[in-house]
C-alpha cells in the first residue's frame, strides 16, 4: 500500500466510525477518495479492497440498506462501523497475570506470530499503564516455528485458503504434490505438524513439516470451511506417538562423543556384522528417521547409517540435496542495506496499525517524551513523526478544524486534544488472538510459573476479550516446554538469582570433547523443550551458550560470579555471540531456509526471485560449515570465501561416497 492508500483507509475509517445512519458510496467515493475518473468497476474493486482491509484490522464494516432494497444497488446501500463491535473491550490485569502474558507474548522466537503477539500486547497497553511487573530471573522461554512454511500455512489458515506443496510420503517413501485445506498447526513429539483436508485423497490427513519438500504455495483465489469445533491439541492428543526403532550406525572410531553417549552397545554385541576400518558399530534408538537423518548427514563422512534401509536412504537424500545445491550456479545478487535481527520492512499496512494503536495509547499517556513513544512501538523517531503527520491531516471528510485528529509534539512531549473516537483499541485480530492465547496455553508446563492462578486467570480475560477470534486459536498448538532435566535447570536459575559461579562437565559437539569449566550464569532460555543457558565462560573468557542436555555435571563452585555487565536485554537471547575475529560468510538460501538468515543473525541480505536470500553471516568456527550445509539438506550453501565453498563441496562428495555415491 503507498502513502496515499494508508491516508486514505484512515480517512475511510474514522467516515465510517462517526456516522449514525452510515455513508453511501458515491458520498464515500466523492469525500473520501475524491474520485472523478468514471470509472466505476475500477472504483469498485479499489473500495472492496478497502473494506477488506479494514476487516483484517478488526473492524467490521457493516452493509445497510434501505426498506425494500437490496445490497446490489449502490445507491440505496450505506456503509458503517459500529464503535463498540470494533473495540477491544477493557481488560483489567493485576501484576502478577502482565508477567505471565508478557512471558506468553515474547515466547514467540520469530515468525508471523512474533509480530502479531508485540501488537496483541501494545493493543492491551494502550487502555491503561503496564503494571510494574518483574519477569523471573533471567528466564525466556520460547518457540521456534518450523521455518517459512511454518508463517505461510499461518497466514492462509487465518485468511482460510488451501495450500499446496510436495510432500514425502512416510508409505511410500515418494514426493507427492498435495492441495490441502489447512484446520490447525500444532507441535508433538518433537514435530510440527499440519492437519487439513487432503483435496486428492478426500479425506483428514496428518502432515509432518519436516517432510515438506518444497515451499508452501498459497491457493488465494479459493476459500474452505474448518469443521466447526476443531481443536488442534485434541487431534494431535490422537495422533499414536511413532515407535522406537533401532539403527545400525557406523562412527569413524574417537568421534561423535555427543552420538555415542547415547549408543545402545556395541552393535557387534547382537551380531550386526563388522565395521570398516577405522570404524565402531553402534546401535541407536530413535522414533522420527528424518529427524535422526538430518543429524547424521551432519556428520558426514564420520557416520554411516546402515539399517534401516529407510534411514540411510534420507541421510542419502539430503546429502545428494545439498551437494546439487551446491554445485548450481551462483546467482546475481546484490546487498543493499544492512539487516537488524528479525527486521522486516514495514508496509503502510503496518504503519495503520501502528497509528491505530498510538492514539489510545497517547490518550491513556499524555505527555510522554517523543523518544519513549518512538521506543514503545519500536520505531525510529523519524518513522513516529511521519506516523504524527499523517494523524493530524486525518478526520472527518470535509470537516472543519475540530474534526481533525489533534495532536501536538513541539516541545517534545506528545499530547492528543482530539481523539475522533480512536480512544480504544482495535478488537484483536485472528493473528493476535493465537498468538497471545496459543502462547498462555504453552506455559503451562514452565516450572516455577510465577503468580499461581495467574496463568488461567489471564486466559480466561482474554478468551471473553477476544471473542470468535479466540476461539480459532484453537488451531495452532505449540510445544511443551518444559526442560528434560527440571534439577540442571533448577540448579541454574538458583545461581541465577543468587549470583553464583557454576562448575560444570559438558560435551561440546564442535569440539567433540567433554570439558570442564567456570561458568558465571546469566540467563536461561529455550528453544521449545530445549534449553540452554548464556553465561560468561571462564575456559574461553567470554560469553558461551550451554545446552542443558549436553551438560553432565554442574554444581555451584563456591564462589560468587564475576560481573561482567548483565546480558543484553535484548529478546530473545542470542544462541550464537558474534566476535570481532569471526568469518564472514556468504550464504545463499532456499525460500524454505531463508529463516536460517534471523537464527544466525545475519548483517546483510539479498532478496532472490522465488523467496531465496543470500545472506552475509559471521561464524567464529568455520570448520563445521560443512555440517551445517550437509544438515540442512539443499537449503543452504556456501558462496564465499571461496575456499569455504570448495571444502564444503569436497565434503559432501566424501559423504556420498560413503553412501555409494
Amino acid at each position: 500500500m503507498s502513502v496515499s492508500r494508508t491516508e486514505r483507509l484512515l480517512n475511510l475509517l474514522i467516515a465510517l466510525l462517526n456516522t449514525r445512519y452510515g455513508l453511501r458510496r458515491s458520498e464515500l467515493r466523492e469525500k473520501i477518495y475524491h474520485d472523478t475518473s468514471g470509472n466505476d468497476v475500477a472504483f469498485g474493486r479499489m473500495f472492496e479492497r478497502d473494506k477488506n482491509d479494514l476487516r483484517a484490522m478488526g473492524f467490521e464494516v457493516e452493509t445497510l440498506t434501505d426498506l425494500g432494497w437490496s445490497e446490489d444497488d449502490p445507491a440505496t446501500t450505506r456503509y458503517r462501523i459500529g464503535k463498540e463491535a470494533s473495540r477491544l473491550p477493557d481488560v483489567q490485569l493485576g501484576p502478577d497475570e502482565w508477567t505471565v502474558l508478557l512471558l506468553a507474548s515474547r515466547l514467540w522466537e520469530r515468525a508471523a506470530l512474533g509480530t502479531a503477539a508485540q501488537s496483541a500486547l501494545r493493543k492491551l497497553q494502550a487502555s491503561g499503564r503496564l503494571a510494574d511487573v518483574e519477569l523471573p530471573a533471567g528466564v525466556q522461554p520460547r518457540i521456534k516455528p518450523a521455518g517459512q512454511a511454518f508463517d505461510d500455512i499461518v497466514a492462509a489458515m487465518h485468511a482460510r485458503h488451501p495450500v499446496s506443496f510436495t510432500y514425502l510420503a512416510g508409505s511410500t517413501g515418494k514426493e507427492e504434490e498435495r492441495a490441502v485445506e489447512p484446520w490447525g498447526l500444532g507441535s508433538r513429539f518433537g514435530q510440527w505438524y499440519l492437519v487439513g483436508y487432503d483435496r486428492a485423497r478426500t479425506a483428514p490427513r496428518y502432515f509432518r513439516l519436516s517432510r515438506l519438500t518444497s515451499a508452501v504455495t498459497t491457493l488465494a483465489r479459493d476459500h474452505y470451511e474448518p469443521p466447526a469445533g476443531f481443536n488442534i491439541r485434541e487431534e494431535l492428543g490422537r495422533l499414536p506417538e511413532m515407535p522406537l526403532r533401532t539403527a545400525v550406525v557406523d562412527v569413524r572410531q574417537g568421534r561423535l562423543l555427543a552420538l555415542r553417549h547415547r549408543a545402545l552397545d556395541d552393535a557387534r554385541q547382537r551380531g550386526a556384522g563388522a565395521p570398516a576400518d577405522g570404524f565402531d558399530r553402534l546401535l541407536l534408538e530413535y522414533r522420527a528417521p528424518e529427524v535422526l537423518a538430518e543429524e547424521l548427514a551432519s556428520y558426514g563422512p564420520d557416520a554411516l547409517a546402515v539399517e534401516p534401509a529407510d534411514l540411510a536412504e534420507a541421510v542419502r537424500r539430503r546429502l545428494r540435496a545439498a551437494a546439487s545445491f551446491s554445485d548450481s550456479p551462483v546467482p546475481d545478487y546484490a546487498f543493499q542495506h544492512a539487516r537488524a535481527r528479525t527486521a522486516r520492512k514495514g508496509t503502510s499496512e503496518d504503519q495503520l496499525k501502528r497509528m491505530l494503536q498510538l492514539v489510545p495509547f497517547l490518550v491513556h499517556n499524555q505527555g510522554l517524551h517523543i523518544q519513549d513513544v518512538a521506543g514503545h512501538f519500536g520505531v525510529s523517531r523519524e518513522e513516529l513523526e511521519a506516523d504524527l503527520r499523517i494523524l493530524i491531516c486525518s478526520g472527518l471528510p470535509e470537516g472543519y478544524p475540530d474534526d481533525l485528529l489533534d495532536i501536538q509534539w513541539e516541545d517534545d512531549h506528545v499530547f492528543i486534544s482530539q481523539d475522533l473516537d480512536l480512544n480504544r483499541p482495535v478488537r484483536f485480530t485472528v493473528a493476535e488472538a493465537c498468538a497471545l492465547l496459543t502462547g498462555l496455553e504453552t506455559l503451562n508446563g514452565l516450572p516455577d510459573l510465577p503468580g499461581g492462578g495467574a496463568l488461567e486467570s489471564v486466559t480466561l480475560k482474554l478468551l471473553a476479550a477476544a471473542g470468535e477470534e479466540g476461539l480459532r486459536a484453537a488451531s495452532i498448538a505449540g510445544p511443551r516446554i518444559a526442560p528434560a532435566d527440571a534439577a540442571t535447570h533448577a540448579t541454574v536459575r538458583r545461581a541465577i538469582e543468587a549470583g553464583s559461579q557454576l562448575h560444570l562437565t559438558y560435551l561440546s559437539p564442535q569440539r567433540d570433547a567433554v570439558t570442564e569449566r567456570d561458568v558465571d550464569p546469566l540467563r536461561l532460555y529455550s528453544l521449545d523443550n530445549t534449553w540452554y543457558f548464556e553465561a560468561w565462560c571462564h575456559l574461553v573468557d567470554g560469553l558461551r551458550n550451554f545446552r542443558l542436555d549436553r551438560v553432565q555435571d554442574v554444581h555451584p563452585s563456591g564462589l560468587a560470579a564475576t560481573r561482567h555487565g548483565t546480558p543484553d536485554d535484548g529478546v530473545p537471547a542470542k544462541l550464537f555471540t558474534a566476535n570481532d575475529d569471526d568469518t564472514t560468510v556468504t550464504v545463499q538460501l532456499t525460500r524454505q531456509g531463508r529463516g536460517l538468515a534471523d537464527d544466525y543473525y545475519a548483517e546483510r541480505t539479498a532478496e532472490l526471485p522465488g523467496g531465496g536470500l543470500v545472506a552475509d553471516i559471521r561464524f567464529g568456527n568455520t570448520a563445521w560449515l560443512p555440517m551445517f550445509v550437509a544438515q540442512h539438506g539443499g537449503s543452504a550453501r556456501i558462496l564465499a570465501p571461496a575456499g569455504l565453498a570448495d571444502a564444503a563441496r569436497e565434503w559432501l562428495a566424501a559423504s556420498l561416497d560413503r553412501y555409494g555415491g
